[in-house]
Formats: structure tokens, sequence, C-alpha cells
């Protein structure tokens, strides 16, 4: 392979490296608001309900169980992937430091 070739595979290699970095801080950011939004969503079903009697919110309240449960499995997922981006991001973030050392070497 030529040296320009090599020099434009490392930096395509990059880019790429860093787009995928980029789009892990993104994911991560979206992780936390997603929690977020489930907790207030969470504890709005509950208190906004609470005032009523409950012979009105009765059709609601059969629902509100369910509903909590899966805000839960989603809310339990969103912790799992929150506590494993640091480390996708800390290998992206190695990946294109390695991908910025070739390109540099190669462009020497």
């Amino acid at each position: 392979m030529s040296r320009r070739a090599e020099y434009e595979a490392a930096y395509f290699a990059r880019l790429r490296a860093v787009e995928e970095r980029d789009d892990l801080l993104r994911y991560r950011e979206y992780l936390s608001g997603e929690l977020r939004r489930l907790d207030e969503f969470a504890e709005r079903t509950r208190a906004d309900a609470e005032p009523l009697g409950r012979t009105v919110r009765r059709p609601i309240d059969r629902t509100a169980k369910p509903l909590l449960e899966v805000v839960g499995r989603r809310r339990t997922l969103v912790l799992e992937q929150l506590r494993r981006a640091d480390g996708w991001i800390a290998a992206a973030e190695s990946y294109v430091a390695e991908c910025e050392s070739e390109l540099a070497t190669l462009g020497d």
C-alpha cells in the first residue's frame, strides 16, 4: 500500500472513531435525560392522582401499577446502559487517540 493510501486509510479510520465517540457521548446524554423523564413521569403519575377520590380514579388505578412496572423495567435498562457508557466512551477515546497517533506518524 502506498504511503498516501495508508494516510487516507488512517484519516478515515480517525473520522469514524471520532464519530463513534461523539455518538456515545450523545447517547450518554440521552440516557441521563431519559432517566430524569422516567423518574418525573412515575412521580407525577402517583402524585397527580393522589388528591382524587378513590371511586373516581378506580379505572385509572387499575392501569397505574402495570404502567409503573413497565416504567421501572425501562429505568433499570437505562441505568444499566448508563453504568456501561463510561467504559464504552473511554475505549472510544482511546481508539481516537490511537488513530490520531497513527495519523501523525504517517503525516511526518
